[in-house]
C-alpha cells in the first residue's frame, strides 16, 4: 500500500470513530443544516465541471479537520449519530436520530471524491469531514391540570432529573366548581425560592382578578374567589430542585352583595344567594324609579338582575301625556308643610279614551288645603270635584273627555298633607279597570266589556267597607260599573275565628291616630292553642299593646309591650286570646308611627316549648330531657367557631323561647395581640380589617421599640389558621424593656472555668464558675449582672485555691490561737477553783435560813453523821486534734 493509501485508510477509521462520539450541548443548541450522510468510493472518470456543477471549495489541511472534529465531541454516554456508506451517490442513508424535545438537526457527514494522478498510478480517495451542528430550543416542561371536583388538593410537581435538557417548569392548574359557588383555597405548605413565581387568579368575571402571589402568601392563609373558576400558575427555573407547595381547595356558596338602600326609601331581602330577591320601597312623597324587585342571578359571579332603583321625590305638578295607569302623590314626604303650595297636574290620555281618577287616600286641612279636579286641559274647564264643596266620591271621577286638570293649594296647613290618587285610561266601549287598595279582585273579562263581573276580596287583616263585593259593567251606550269599588280597611278591633289570620293596627299601613282603644278577640278549636307571630311592633312609648290569655280583658296577661321590638313569637295556653291596643289621647307630642302586624295560627296543645333545630358546627345541652317551662338550653361551638347570638335560652312561661337559637360562625381572625408599651407595631396586610380591630389569617404584625428600649420576644407575629381551633399567633406578644449597658466578662479564675463564656452579658444574665479537680472555689459560685448605667456584677468573681494551701492556712491559724492560750491559763485555773467554793457557800447559807426561819430548828441540832471534805479540783483539757482546736476553749470538771 502506498503512503497516500495508508493516510486515506487512517482518515476513514478516524471518521468512523469521531462520528460515534456523542453530541455536545453546544451542538444540540444549534439549528440543523443537513439531514443525510453520504459516502462514495470507487473510480470516477476525471472530467471538467459541467455548467450546473458546483465548484469545489479548497480543502482545509487534514490535521485541522481531525483536530476540529475531536474538539467538537465533549461528552460520552449519548447514542452515536448514524453514519453509513453507500455505493450509489444518489441514495440517501437513514436520517440522524433526533433528540427530544424535537429540534432541527444538521447531520454530520463524510463526502469522498476520486482523484487520479495518471493512468499508471493507483487510484486514491480523498475524504472530506464535515462537522455536524445541532440547535435545540429548551422548551419549558408543561405541567397542567383541569380540576372540577368540589374539593381537592393541588401539590407542587416532583423534581426532574438533572439531565440538563429542561431549564424551567411552567405549571397551570385550573379549578372549576359549579355555578353559584366560589373556590376557597387554604395554603398548607409553601417554600419557594426567589427564582420561582406562584400566582392565584380568579377567572370568569369582567377580567382576571389577582387573588394572591408568592409575596402575599403564607402557610395557613385562606384565599377565596368571587367566581367559580380559579387558575394557579407556577413557574420555576430550577426543575431539578423546585420549590414545594400544597393547596387544599373546596367550593363554597357565593352570594350577591347586599343591595344599597335608596335614599328616601328602603330595601328588604329574602335571600342573598342565587334565587333570592330584593324588594325596594320608598317613603311617602317618593316614588320608585327603576325596578322595585330584583333577583340574584346564578352565574360565575352571582349578581342582581338590575341595578338598585332610586326614590325620587314627588314633584309638585306636572304634565302627563298618553296617560295609561299611574298615581299622583302629595308633594311633601312627611310632616307638616310650612310653605304655601300651588300644584297643577294635567293628565292627557290618547284620543278616544277617558280617564278614571280613584281617591285612594286623602287627608286635607279643611281651612287651608283645597283640591280641585276639572274635566279638561286648563283651569277654566268643567269642574268635577272641589274639596271645599264636595265629599270624597266613593266611585272616583270619570272625565268627560281625554284629559283631567288637577289643582292643589295649601296655605301653611296645620295637619300633615296626605294625597294619593290613582288614575287609569279606558276607551268609550269598556268600563275602566277597577282598583282595590289592600285587596284583590277577579274578573270574567280582562277587557272589561259590558256584562263583565268583578269580585273583590280584602287582604288578611283588612275588612271590606263602603261598597259591594261584586260589581258589573252595564249600559252599552255609556259603559259604567253598577256599584263603586269597596274599601279594605284595617279596623280598630273585631272578632276572628279562622284557624289563622292577621291583626293589624288601625288604618294600617298608615299610622294609627291617638286616643284609640281597640280590642280583638281570637277563637280557635277547643283542643288547640294559639301562636302569635308578632312580625312588626313599632308603637310609641306612650301607647301599649296587651295580650290576654282568655276571652276577655279579665284573663291572665301573658304579654305587654311598649315602643319597638324585633320579631318574636308567643303562645297561649288555651284556645282564646284577647288583644288590646291603646293609644294615648293626651300625648301633645304625637308623631306618626308605623303600628303593628301580628299573624296568628292554631297549633297543637302541649306543655313544652317548640323543638329547637340542631346548630351546625356546635351542640346544645338542656337542663331537662323535655323542653318544659323553665328549661334552659346551653349552646357551644366546636373549636375554631364563634357563637353568634345568645348561648343560653330559656323556655318561658308562655312556652316561647327567650331568644332565637344561636349559630356557630367560623373564626377567621386572630385576637388583637395588643400594643407594645414604649414601642410601636406595624400591620402588614389586611389593613381594612385591622382598622376594625380584626386580624385575618395571614396578617403579619411587626414590633419595634422606642429609643432606649430593646425588644424582648419575637419581633414579628403571624396569624395562622388551625384545622381544629381558632386561629392563633405564631408566638407570644413581645415587650419593650429598658436597654442597659452589658456587664463585661469578669475573667476566668485561675485553675477554673465558666459556663457560657462570652465577652458581654446583658442585664439579668447570670454567670457560673467552677474549679478543676484538686481546687476549691472561694467566693460566690453564681454572680448576676445588675442593670444600671453601667451595669455591674452583684459580687466579685470567685477564685480557685488548692487543698494543700487551705490546709497550711488552717494550721497557721491554730498555731496562732495556741500561742495566746498560756497568757490566759492562770486566770482560767483561778476562776475554775473559786467558782465552786462560792457556790458551796451560797448553798450552805440557804440551808441555814431554811431551818432557822421556816422550820424553827437550830442548824446545830441536826445530826450529821460525817462531813465531806473537798476533794482536789482537777482540770482536764483535751487537744487531741490541734487543727480544729479553738483558741480559748477549755473543759473543767469540778468534784466536791
Amino acid at each position: 500500500m502506498s503512503p497516500a493509501a495508508a493516510v486515506v485508510t487512517l482518515m476513514l477509521v478516524l471518521t468512523q470513530w469521531v462520528s460515534a462520539l456523542p453530541l455536545s450541548p453546544e451542538e444540540v443548541a444549534q439549528q440543523v443544516k443537513g439531514d443525510d450522510l453520504h459516502t462514495t468510493s470507487g473510480p470516477q472518470p476525471q472530467s471538467s465541471p459541467g455548467p450546473g456543477a458546483i465548484p469545489a471549495s479548497p480543502e482545509p489541511p487534514l490535521g485541522e479537520l481531525v483536530h476540529a472534529a475531536l474538539l467538537s465531541k465533549e461528552y460520552l454516554g449519548q447514542e452515536p449519530v448514524h453514519t453509513g456508506t453507500v455505493t450509489n451517490p444518489t441514495q440517501a442513508v437513514p436520517p440522524v436520530g433526533r433528540l427530544q424535545p424535537a429540534s432541527a438537526v444538521t447531520s454530520p457527514g463524510v463526502a469522498t471524491a476520486p482523484t487520479a494522478s495518471s493512468p499508471q498510478e493507483e487510484e486514491t480517495t480523498t475524504t472530506l469531514i464535515t462537522t455536524t451542528t445541532v440547535t435545540t430550543v429548551h422548551a419549558p416542561v408543561m405541567c397542567s391540570a383541569d380540576l372540577s371536583d368540589m374539593e381537592g388538593v393541588v401539590d407542587s410537581p416532583e423534581a426532574l432529573s438533572s439531565s440538563g435538557l429542561y431549564h424551567s417548569l411552567d405549571c397551570v392548574y385550573t379549578l372549576t366548581v359549579y355555578m353559584g359557588y366560589g373556590v376557597e383555597i387554604q395554603v398548607r405548605k409553601l417554600n419557594l425560592s426567589k427564582d420561582e413565581s406562584l400566582t392565584i387568579v380568579g377567572l370568569g368575571g369582567a377580567g382576571q382578578e389577582l387573588l394572591a402571589n408568592e409575596t402575599l402568601m403564607s402557610e395557613g392563609q385562606v384565599i377565596r374567589s368571587s367566581t367559580n373558576q380559579v387558575r394557579i400558575h407556577y413557574q420555576s427555573f430550577q426543575p431539578a430542585n423546585p420549590g414545594v407547595f400544597s393547596f387544599h381547595y373546596q367550593a363554597f356558596l357565593l352570594s350577591c352583595s347586599f343591595p344599597l338602600s335608596p335614599a328616601g326609601g328602603g330595601v328588604s331581602v329574602t335571600d342573598l344567594h342565587p334565587g333570592g330577591s330584593a324588594h325596594f320601597h320608598c317613603d311617602p312623597g317618593y316614588e320608585v324609579r327603576g325596578h322595585e324587585v330584583v333577583t340574584c342571578l346564578n352565574s360565575t359571579r352571582p349578581l342582581w338582575s338590575a341595578t338598585e332603583p332610586q326614590c325620587v321625590a314627588v314633584t309638585c305638578g306636572g304634565w302627563i301625556r298618553n296617560a295609561t295607569l299611574g298615581r299622583i302623590l302629595s308633594p311633601t314626604p312627611s310632616g307638616n308643610h310650612s310653605n304655601n303650595l300651588s300644584c297643577h297636574w294635567l293628565l292627557e290620555a290618547r284620543e278616544g279614551h277617558r280617564l278614571h281618577l280613584h281617591f285612594e287616600r286623602v287627608a286635607l286641612d279643611e281651612d287651608n288645603d283645597r283640591l280641585i279636579v276639572r274635566s279638561g286641559n286648563n283651569s277654566q274647564a268643567l269642574l268635577q270635584f272641589d274639596s271645599d264643596i264636595d265629599d270624597i266620591p266613593e266611585r272616583g271621577i270619570v272625565s268627560e273627555g281625554s284629559s283631567l286638570f288637577l289643582e292643589l293649594q295649601s296655605e301653611n296647613s296645620g295637619i300633615p298633607l296626605l294625597l294619593a290618587l290613582r288614575y287609569e285610561a279606558f276607551d268609550a266601549e269598556h268600563c275602566y279597570e277597577p282598583f282595590l287598595l289592600h285587596g284583590n279582585f277577579s274578573t270574567t273579562d280582562l277587557s272589561y266589556q259590558v256584562g263583565t263581573r268583578v269580585t273583590f276580596s280584602c287582604s288578611p287583616g283588612f275588612l271590606m267597607e263602603q261598597g259591594s263585593g261584586v260589581i258589573e259593567c252595564i249600559d252599552p251606550s255609556e259603559p259604567r260599573w253598577n256599584e263603586s269599588e269597596p274599601v279594605c280597611k284595617a279596623l280598630c278591633g273585631g272578632e276572628l275565628s279562622e284557624p289563622s289570620g292577621t291583626v293589624l293596627s288601625p288604618d294600617w299601613p298608615q299610622s294609627y291616630s291617638k286616643g284609640q282603644d281597640c280590642v280583638w278577640q281570637i277563637h280557635v278549636s277547643e283542643d288547640k292553642r294559639i301562636e302569635l307571630d308578632i312580625q312588626i311592633l313599632n308603637i310609641r312609648r306612650s301607647d301599649i299593646l296587651t295580650l290576654y290569655d282568655g276571652h276577655d280583658l279579665t284573663a291572665h296577661v301573658f304579654g305587654q309591650y311598649l315602643g319597638s321590638r324585633e320579631r318574636f313569637r308567643v303562645y297561649s295556653l288555651g284556645s282564646e286570646v284577647t288583644i288590646q291596643f291603646q293609644s294615648d289621647a293626651d300625648d301633645s307630642s304625637f308623631i306618626l308611627s308605623q303600628g303593628f302586624l301580628i299573624h296568628y295560627r292554631e297549633v297543637e296543645r302541649n306543655d313544652t316549648c317548640a323543638a329547637l333545630p340542631p346548630v351546625s358546627s356546635g351542640w346544645s345541652s338542656s337542663s331537662h330531657p323535655s323542653l318544659v317551662r323553665g328549661s334552659v338550653v346551653t349552646y357551644e361551638c366546636q373549636p375554631g367557631y364563634d357563637i353568634v347570638g345568645s348561648d343560653i335560652i330559656t323556655c318561658q312561661w308562655d312556652l316561647s323561647w327567650s331568644n332565637a337559637p344561636p349559630t356557630c360562625r367560623r373564626v377567621q381572625y386572630c385576637s388583637d395581640p395588643g400594643e407594645v408599651v414604649n414601642g410601636a407595631r406595624t400591620v402588614l396586610g389586611g389593613a381594612r380589617q385591622v382598622a376594625e380591630a380584626l386580624f385575618p389569617v395571614g396578617v403579619v404584625v411587626r414590633f419595634s421599640c422606642s429609643e432606649g428600649y430593646q425588644l424582648e420576644g419575637a419581633p414579628s407575629l403571624t396569624c395562622h389558621s388551625r384545622d381544629t381551633g381558632t386561629p392563633k399567633w405564631s408566638d407570644r406578644s413581645p415587650k419593650c424593656v429598658l436597654k442597659y449597658e452589658p456587664c463585661p466578662n469578669p475573667g476566668i479564675p485561675e485553675n477554673g472555668y465558666q459556663t457560657l463564656y462570652k465577652h458581654r452579658y446583658q442585664a439579668g444574665e447570670t454567670l457560673r464558675f467552677f474549679c478543676y479537680e484538686g481546687y476549691e472555689l472561694i467566693g460566690e459560685v453564681t454572680i448576676t449582672c445588675i442593670p444600671g448605667h453601667p451595669s455591674q456584677w452583684n459580687s466579685p468573681p470567685p477564685f480557685c485555691k488548692a487543698y494543700e494551701e487551705l490546709l497550711e492556712d488552717h494550721k497557721l491559724e491554730v498555731s496562732r490561737a495556741t500561742d495566746r492560750s498560756p497568757q490566759m491559763k492562770g486566770g482560767n485555773i483561778a476562776l475554775a477553783i473559786f467558782m465552786p467554793i462560792i457556790l458551796v457557800i451560797f448553798l450552805i447559807g440557804g440551808i441555814y435560813l431554811y431551818y432557822t426561819k421556816f422550820q424553827g430548828k437550830s442548824l446545830f441540832g441536826l445530826s450529821l453523821s460525817h462531813t465531806h471534805s473537798y476533794s482536789p479540783i482537777t482540770v482536764e483539757s483535751d487537744f487531741n486534734n490541734p487543727l480544729y482546736e479553738a483558741g480559748d476553749t477549755r473543759e473543767y470538771e469540778v468534784s466536791i
